[in-house]
């Protein structure tokens, strides 16, 4: 019998058939997604079905399938880290002129950093980290930043389930762990040296929202050569201060002609020009915050 297929809904079936897809392996036969996602080969072939007709999966020529481009037209109309994505960039773009290693922004998802933009040069360190990708809490230095200002609950939840160890310099411990969350409120900084890749060094800082809470954390991966951190901090700080900037900027405008724009995040036009954003909604028939619905006298 497949694993805890029984009394789940269709809705869970079909979302174990997608999760079977991970960034170092986007593309799997038949009987890799029943595998994986711990399905009988007939029910498998039947939710890949289902999914391949709705365009949420893609059937390739050699019989293989791939996540869809309609899941990423559902992801695109997502207001939060996609929203923090675009105004964040141009803020991360000039870090890594600066640093010329990795730049990469993350938000918490549960008991992980969901990495959402990431720059590189070509040249640069080692780094896990893919855009979409996941890394536990625990283990980077965005992650350390998140973890630090996330609920109480989120670290019981985390040590509970036993954090991995990447590397011997890996934070596992709860004591260890307490005290290092306990440094970076203080210090508004973390340094994970070596604790995914030992060539190396995660340095990462929050960004916060308008209310002050942390919203997203910013991080380099830079060499972990025993060298210098104070100006890879202080860039990564100015960087963190005009994101969350923009931020505030973002959500008063948004404020400004919507009454719940600060519970439901950042709104699809962040980013994008007041024209263009007009005329964006003028095509569509739609009403744009703070213009006339086409058409309108």
């Amino acid at each position: 019998m497949a694993r805890g297929s029984a009394g789940q809904s269709a809705l869970q079936r079909h979302l174990r058939v997608l999760d079977a897809f991970e960034a170092l392996h986007p593309f799997l036969t038949l009987s890799e997604i029943a595998s994986a996602a711990g399905l009988a080969p007939s029910t498998a072939h039947r939710l890949v079905a289902e999914l391949t007709e709705t365009g949420l999966l893609e059937r390739m020529p050699d019989r293989t399938y791939r996540l869809g481009v309609r899941l990423w037209e559902y992801a695109s109309r997502t207001p939060g880290a996609l929203g923090i994505r675009e105004v964040a960039r141009p803020w991360l773009a000039a870090a890594h002129s600066r640093i010329r290693q990795h730049i990469q922004l993350g938000v918490r998802a549960g008991d992980d950093v969901l990495f959402v933009e990431r720059m590189s040069a070509p040249d640069a360190v080692v780094n896990a980290t893919l855009i979409g990708g996941r890394i536990p809490l625990h283990a980077s230095s965005i992650g350390l930043v998140l973890l630090a200002h996330a609920p109480a609950g989120v670290l019981s939840h985390l040590l509970a389930s036993g954090p991995r160890a990447y590397t011997p310099r890996t934070l596992t411990g709860e004591a260890e762990l307490r005290a290092t969350l306990a440094r970076i409120r203080a210090e508004g900084v973390a340094v994970a040296p070596g604790h995914i890749h030992l060539d190396s060094r995660g340095i990462a800082v929050p960004v916060h929202g308008p209310d002050g809470s942390v919203y997203a954390a910013m991080g380099a991966v830079i060499p972990n050569d025993g060298g210098s951190d104070p100006a890879v901090i202080e860039t990564l700080r100015v960087a963190a201060a005009g994101v969350t900037r923009a931020l505030r900027d973002a959500y008063a405008s948004a404020s400004a002609t919507d009454d719940d724009a600060a519970a439901h995040g950042l709104r699809p036009d962040a980013g994008v020009s007041a024209r263009s954003w007009e005329y964006i909604a003028a095509l569509a028939g739609e009403h744009a915050p703070g213009t006339a619905r086409a058409g309108a006298r």
